[in-house]
């Protein structure tokens, strides 16, 4: 599992735990503090029908009669009171009076009940002893939520306690508020959830794509790949970014040099050997005709040493290029006619015709003289492996997003041992004819020069004989 997807999962799951009993420790809570609300109602509405009891016995009046008719009166009167999500119809509130010994003068609800000891019930007992009494009981065994609330008061009458009021509050409705507030505190918290989740990925997301393009970079340096260092920003990513590409340009400097140096000395040793060779034997006695054939053996050694360098230092450049410094719009078809006058001699010496298909000119970004330089290369490779008055033929090939220069020529083909190292450095085939190879970094160099642009480069053989050369290019914009 990666890294990102580890963090993300940690990260939600402490997020997930914290929440989970943030949210729960609120719902557990939530009842008390609704109920909190309801007795402190109910402390005011116990009191003042407890002073008004107190006025009334006070004044010799009977009250218990008087509060009856005014209890049935408001129970059988039917009203609608909307409260937010709730509609109330009925009152649900029952008061009881009793007197200082705990004995039922009246219900609002059970009138049947007059006479009841009510003495040992908390709230009476409590209150007839000058304490704040209270109590909760439950109307169904079964359903422990289903619960009156009951908050009594003193009656007072000359300084005495005279009775006990109380007023009770069935919980129903408040259940119901409670279940609407359970409901809306569980959606937004599912929302929440949900907006923690995608807000979390988010910014995991812009956390890590930093490493993931450092990766890939990473990657493609390890695969030899050309590759800049991405923007990673001024943070510690983008520090250990430039401190990676510093590190990569040490040690590929350092390997560059140990790698040219041993190809440079390999390559050179041979026609180093046969100048020397030829120096010796000309400070002997021999004929002019032979003289002179050792003499054309330096200078061609010579030459093949001065085009192993010019290649090798035009190699170097263009390896230590990360990417086209400047480009501009490149007209393929013209740049192939350039390379043509340029190799109209080699042509001329070996009788070789070419046959131009470039309808297709849709222009590419480039590099005009890299470009040059690697149709040239291919150019020459066709020529050096044409028969004599053989047939070049050069195409363009336009596809959708890009432009293929097509060369082939009738020479042998591509042995089928050499299919995968033509573009190996130094690695050469020897010349139809004569067996001479070349530097072997011609095909090299137009392999480095299409992943510069962007490209690539193949060679396959033809039937029934032959070989062919595809230069792909991206077409500009």
């Amino acid at each position: 599992m990666r890294l990102g997807i580890k963090i993300l999962l940690g990260y939600l799951l402490i997020f997930g735990v914290g929440f989970y009993f943030l949210t729960y420790g609120f719902l557990g809570n939530i009842r008390t503090r609704y109920l909190e609300g309801v007795e402190e109602v109910l402390v005011d509405q116990s009191r003042l029908l407890a002073g008004f009891v107190a006025a009334e016995i006070a004044d010799g009046r009977r009250s218990a009669e008087k509060l009856q008719a005014v209890f049935d009166e408001v129970y059988d009167k039917a009203f609608s009171a909307r409260i937010y999500q709730l509609e109330k119809t009925t009152t649900d509130l029952c008061v009881y009076v009793t007197d200082a010994h705990g004995i039922v003068v009246f219900d609002s609800r059970n009138p049947g009940l007059k006479g009841a000891d009510y003495s040992a019930w908390r709230d009476v007992y409590l209150t007839l002893r000058g304490q704040y009494g209270a109590r909760t009981s439950h109307e169904d065994a079964d359903q422990r939520y289903l619960s009156t609330l009951y908050v009594a008061a003193p009656v007072m009458v000359g300084g005495q306690i005279a009775g006990v009021l109380t007023v009770g509050k069935p919980t129903a409705n408040i259940n119901r508020f409670l279940e609407i507030a359970r409901r809306q505190v569980m959606r937004k918290a599912v929302a929440a959830g949900i907006c923690v989740v995608a807000i979390s990925t988010v910014f995991m997301f812009f956390v890590f794509r930093p490493i993931k393009r450092l990766t890939d970079y990473a990657n493609a340096v390890r695969l030899g790949h050309k590759a800049t260092l991405p923007r990673l920003g001024s943070g510690e990513i983008g520090e250990m970014g430039r401190a990676f590409e510093k590190m990569r340009r040490a040690l590929e400097g350092r390997a560059y040099v140990e790698r040219y140096v041993q190809a440079l000395t390999h390559e050179i040793k041979s026609p180093v050997a046969a100048i020397a060779g030829a120096a010796e034997l000309l400070e002997e006695e021999m004929p002019p005709a032979q003289r002179l054939r050792f003499l054309d053996n330096i200078r061609k050694e010579a030459e093949r040493i001065r085009r192993l360098v010019e290649r090798l230092l035009a190699l170097s450049a263009i390896e230590g290029m990360q990417a086209l410094k400047q480009t501009s719009r490149v007209n393929p078809a013209e740049t192939v006619r350039q390379v043509i006058d340029e190799i109209r001699p080699m042509l001329a010496n070996t009788r070789i015709h070419v046959k131009l298909d470039l309808d297709a000119s849709a222009p590419i970004f480039a590099d005009p003289f890299l470009l040059r330089q690697a149709i040239f290369n291919l150019f020459q490779n066709a020529i050096d492996f044409s028969p004599v008055e053989g047939t070049l033929r050069v195409s363009l090939i336009q596809g959708r997003n890009d432009l293929t220069v097509s060369i082939e020529d009738e020479g042998p083909g591509i042995p089928a041992f050499a299919g995968d190292r033509v573009f190996e450095k130094f690695y050469s085939l020897g010349r139809p004819g004569s067996g001479e190879k070349s530097t072997g970094l011609g095909l090299n160099l137009v392999r480095e020069i299409a992943v510069l642009h962007g490209g690539d480069i193949r060679l396959e053989n033809r039937r029934p004989t032959g070989a062919r050369a595809l230069l792909t290019l991206p077409l500009a914009g």
